[in-house]
């Protein structure tokens, strides 16, 4: 006999429901915001009751974090990871995902709270994604490799906000800044192929 995957307050998860609840929220919290996505609204789209609901998650705040917990865990691994790419083309490659607005963005935004679990995890993000960026920089041999992690990451942002804003793609326009802001702080010699 198996043990039964329990809840936060101890009580039996339903099959499936955890993740019926966390694929709704993406859709919902995407489409319309999270201030704007009821409790009702999410348990109905993801055919759960309330009771089911809390047996997964401690209430709304809870499913909020655990949702950009899961929404890019290991920082972009088709990006960052990819060993056929230089590091130079792992920092434009970081240009070609078009999301509507990131949702870590989208949260902090929402959410006033600074102690929020979500705006704490939106700010995680964040730092650890402007690291990821910096650590490549270095990786091209850049000349300030923080200057230009922080660049592309406020590049990056402010793609997707103004994206999201003008309901437009701004992802190329974006890619464009950032092959002179890389060109200008590696030199050509090196990682820059």
């Amino acid at each position: 006999m198996t043990e039964v995957e329990k809840g936060p307050r101890g009580l039996r998860r339903g099959r499936g429901a955890r993740e019926r609840i966390l694929s709704a929220s993406h859709q919902l919290f995407r489409d319309q915001g999270i201030n704007r996505t009821g409790l009702d609204q999410l348990c109905a789209v993801a055919q759960v009751s309330k009771r089911t609901f809390y047996q997964h998650f401690a209430g709304k705040d809870e499913l909020i974090a655990e949702h950009l917990r899961r929404f890019d865990p290991d920082l972009l691994p088709e990006v960052f990871d990819r060993t056929d790419l230089t590091p130079r083309q792992r920092l434009l490659a970081a240009f070609d995902i078009h999301a509507p607005l990131c949702p870590f963005i989208a949260a902090a935004v929402e959410i006033h709270d600074p102690d929020h679990p979500a705006r704490v995890r939106a700010c995680d993000y964040k730092t650890a994604f402007a690291a990821r960026l910096t650590e490549t920089a270095r990786e091209a041999d850049a000349t300030n490799p923080e200057q230009l992690g922080e660049q592309l990451a406020l590049l990056l942002d402010g793609a997707s906000a103004r994206n999201r804003v003008l309901n437009t793609d701004t992802f190329a326009t974006a890619a464009a800044i950032a092959v002179v802001l890389i060109d200008n702080a590696v030199s050509r010699g090196s990682g820059a192929a």
